[in-house]
């Protein structure tokens, strides 16, 4: 809505002016994540209106010689004011904004490098509403011709013509962008542009698999709904990829399990068998089996386990919401600890003893359990430490472990999810065992196997 109304105004903004007094936008800030779009809406904005598309990066600006850089943005801008006077308008797209226009505030800056280039983009900014020098000559000649002539017979000085110009800038760092920058008259509108929803996803995934061989295991609906927390850019790479390994494959199209296999690669990397020991590859397959088990369990949508190697990682179970959910509730971060715990509980139950494998998990449930009691209330006081601003403790984590109080209830919450998690599994240790003797047998479970060595053995 906001891009079609900026659009709407730039087309009609003479009428807009003119007629309804209005004051045409000169700039709209558009921010977000990368790979979310940003400049395909702007470079479908240019081809809507039908006007030249003068796209540039921040970086291009950039210049090791003093005044350069102010240099630069004085010639960008006058190329944009007269490609709109020759074409009746022009858009502007400066990529990477934040390159060119961070806060002055701090250190100086305002009187250094970085506060000229600022300084330059607000004078420009104004210049859209300024006479043309072709202009500025004329009303010089028509003042001194009226010097000489009574006020009666006095010429008029020309209307002022200003030039349609719509300036464009991305940046995925909006909050650290000088504040001069965003008032109006300047960048004064800022559209975010967030991740897709899955109805948004649905119909990404439509428009990129009519151009992309694929069975009829694949549909729009199963990649928007394994495709949660992905942009447009991520979708169609996680396509291609998939593309690749029907190629690999020897077969000239995708299939769902190629889907399956590529998310596994662009999320978590390639996998190689490592070589274990069997006795070392016994404890990653109990470790692992320990998480898998318990996110089934919790009804947690386990899409694989496996015991390769992978991004530096000895083994994984990939779990997700089934939903697509957009807020957790505290009884479902629980949930979480415990499957984190998973791993160590299991070793310590059949081994006596848990490895150096459970340093990442620990340090997940610690994440987790600092943010019960820093951020939602999960401790005796509901003072949120994330609102702190204490020295030296830049995130959530540090402010928890400073704070005595909290750090005690974290630590609490911790050993609550082993003790659950150890319960767990020792209830259920015929479908560990289960697991752990597939994952050894197979090195990879897929979701499905995993589900149903789980139920087997409960039957059993």
């Amino acid at each position: 809505r906001e891009a079609v109304d900026t659009l709407n105004i730039f087309l009609n903004h003479q009428q807009f002016r003119q007629q309804m007094g209005g004051s045409a936008r000169r700039g709209i800030l558009f921010e977000g994540p990368p790979g979310t779009g940003k400049t395909y809406l702007a470079k479908a904005l240019a081809a809507e209106a039908g006007v030249p598309f003068l796209f540039i990066s921040g970086t291009q600006f950039e210049s090791m010689f003093y005044g350069q850089t102010n240099r630069k943005i004085r010639s960008y801008f006058k190329a944009l004011r007269k490609s709109a006077r020759k074409e009746g308008g022009a858009i502007g797209f400066i990529e990477e904004f934040d390159a060119i226009g961070l806060s002055r505030t701090g250190m100086g800056k305002g009187n250094g490098r970085e506060g000229s280039i600022v300084n330059e983009l607000l004078v420009q900014m104004q210049s859209f509403d300024l006479p043309t020098s072709g202009q500025k000559f004329a009303n010089t000649i028509i003042d001194s011709v009226n010097r000489l002539l009574p006020d009666s017979m006095a010429l008029p000085r020309p209307k002022l013509i200003m030039d349609n110009v719509l300036l464009i800038a991305a940046t995925n760092r909006a909050a650290d962008l000088d504040p001069a920058l965003m008032r109006p008259g300047r960048f004064d509108r800022s559209i975010h542009f967030d991740l897709p929803p899955r109805t948004d996803r649905l119909e990404i995934a439509e428009y990129y698999l009519a151009r992309k061989a694929h069975d009829n295991t694949v549909s729009a609906a199963f990649v928007a709904d394994l495709s949660a927390g992905y942009t447009p850019v991520r979708i169609e790479r996680l396509l291609d990829e998939s593309l690749v390994l029907a190629l690999r494959d020897g077969r000239s199209e995708m299939g769902f399990k190629d889907v399956i296999d590529a998310q596994m690669v662009t999320e978590v990397g390639l996998s190689h068998d490592v070589g274990y020991h069997p006795d070392e590859k016994r404890r990653v397959a109990i470790h692992e089996s320990g998480h898998a088990l318990l996110a089934t369990l919790a009804g947690r949508d386990v899409k694989l386990a496996s015991i390769l190697r992978r991004s530096g990682s000895l083994g994984l179970v990939a779990h997700g919401d089934v939903d697509e959910r957009y807020l957790r509730t505290p009884t479902e971060a629980h949930q979480l600890m415990v499957i984190a715990m998973g791993g160590r509980a299991a070793e310590i139950q059949e081994f006596g003893e848990a490895s150096s494998g459970i340093a990442s998990d620990l340090q997940v449930a610690t994440v987790i359990a600092a943010q019960l009691v820093g951020m939602l209330g999960a401790s005796r006081s509901l003072l949120s430490l994330e609102a702190a601003q204490m020295m030296g403790a830049d995130n959530l984590v540090a402010k928890v472990l400073h704070d005595e109080v909290a750090r005690g209830k974290a630590d609490e919450l911790m050993n609550a999810a082993a003790d659950r998690a150890a319960c767990t599994l020792l209830e259920h240790r015929r479908a560990l065992l289960a697991l752990a003797d597939a994952l050894c047998e197979q090195d990879e479970l897929n979701g499905d196997q995993v589900h149903a060595i789980v139920a087997g053995a409960m039957v059993n």
